[in-house]
């Protein structure tokens, strides 16, 4: 009897499994792909063109082929969904037919955004963003000529000097870059279409000038404050910039024997001039409260700022103030107080940046400013994580 029970189960089972593998396979529905801009541009005609200086929304359709009653139902469609008001002379757009009946508008508004306009009812429109993508990149460099062009030699985007200027605003004069000098940068940036579109993401930079080194590396505590430290764990913002304003030269420096180009005067300078465009924004170098805003003379439109109960500065021959600012206003460091001119005594336009330290003028180049907050020792063991990956990359290059 139990043999018979054994067989019985065994057939039992070797006929279930012959059911399942002759149960009929249910195949997935592969959903059909969508088109990148929202339709298929394969059968309709192009025309490419750019937004022309003062033309309209409605003016730009009817230039294409709608009548003004739908240009202007396409325009009620865009409600809140597209300000007609931010086309941009000189962005392109592409216009797509069928036969000579205009379909669709794709309007570049940017290096990655489009936006998609239906030109036959239902009138509607869309975003058609483009694929990006999230490059890392390194880059080395050693000063020939200029930062500028040593970077753009090396292939890498100016925008990345911004950066850098950025995180050593505190520790680098970027005005007193010498040749030799050498920067290595780990960073990250955004791509579109072999274009780029951003330099995000510093994570690790290294400044050399002989012997001397400063490492810039990434660390966010979660605070919203600084994110950039040195090896030893201080911050690399300091309580005061390294210069009031960006990128421009130095045309005169601080002397107390120096000859006035208007006046042949020789006389002390105590003060930095930086020559720059008129309407060049200045910065306060640190936070602090105005304590004089007005024409002095010679010096022209001046603003004077005191930090603390140590340190005061001056900013001269601006061409016009901040809008809004008063005397007894707290300023933040980097704050923008006036704009470069040429009042007063001047040949060009040019900021003269004067310090105070306990009512004394000192040099504003070799000036050294105290560190913030060091970086909380809870979170020292990451950043030397951070450092010994980063600068074994870097070495490894």
């Amino acid at each position: 009897m139990k043999k018979i029970l054994v067989c019985l189960l065994s057939v039992m089972v070797i006929f279930a499994s012959c059911v399942r593998k002759t149960e009929p396979q249910i195949e997935e529905e592969i959903p059909e792909p969508v088109p990148e801009l929202g339709f298929w541009p394969d059968s309709l005609r192009v025309e490419d063109g750019f937004i022309k200086s003062g033309q309209t929304f409605s003016g730009l359709m009817t230039s294409l082929g709608m009548s003004s009653d739908a240009a202007y139902k396409l325009y009620q469609a865009c409600d809140t969904l597209f300000d007609v008001r931010t086309l941009r002379a000189g962005n392109t757009f592409d216009a797509y037919y069928r036969d000579s009946l205009l379909q669709y508008v794709v309007y570049n508004s940017g290096k990655v955004n489009r936006v998609v306009f239906q030109c036959f009812e239902p009138y509607s429109l869309w975003n058609a963003p483009r694929q990006v993508e999230y490059v890392e990149k390194y880059t080395d460099v050693t000063i020939t000529s200029s930062l500028w062009n040593d970077m753009i030699a090396n292939d890498a985007s100016p925008d990345l000097i911004l950066k850098l200027s950025d995180i050593y605003a505190w520790t680098v004069d970027f005005f007193g870059l010498q040749q030799e000098d050498r920067f290595r940068v780990l960073y990250g940036q955004t791509m579109c279409e072999g274009a780029l579109v951003s330099v995000d993401t510093v994570y690790y930079a290294v400044y050399n000038r002989g012997d001397k080194e400063v490492q810039a590396i990434m660390l966010d505590t979660g605070d919203g404050s600084n994110i950039y430290w040195n090896e030893e764990g201080e911050s690399l913002r300091k309580a005061f910039l390294k210069a009031p304003l960006k990128f421009t030269r130095i045309s005169s420096g601080f002397s107390y024997n120096r000859r006035h180009p208007v006046t042949g005067q020789v006389r002390a300078h105590t003060g930095v001039d930086y020559a720059a465009p008129t309407g060049t924004p200045v910065m306060s170098i640190g936070d602090g409260t105005v304590t004089s805003i007005g024409n002095e003379g010679a010096g022209g439109n001046t603003v004077r700022i005191r930090h603390n109960s140590v340190y005061s500065t001056a900013y001269l021959h601006l061409s016009r103030y901040a809008s809004g600012l008063k005397v007894g206003q707290r300023v933040s460091q980097g704050e923008v107080i006036g704009y470069v001119g040429m009042t007063g005594t001047a040949t060009g336009p040019h900021l003269d940046f004067r310090v105070w330290m306990n009512g004394t003028p000192i040099n504003p180049l070799t000036m050294e400013s105290p560190s913030v907050e060091p970086l909380p020792e809870e979170f020292r063991p990451a950043l030397d994580s951070c450092k010994t990956l980063y600068r074994s990359m870097i070495d490894a290059m």
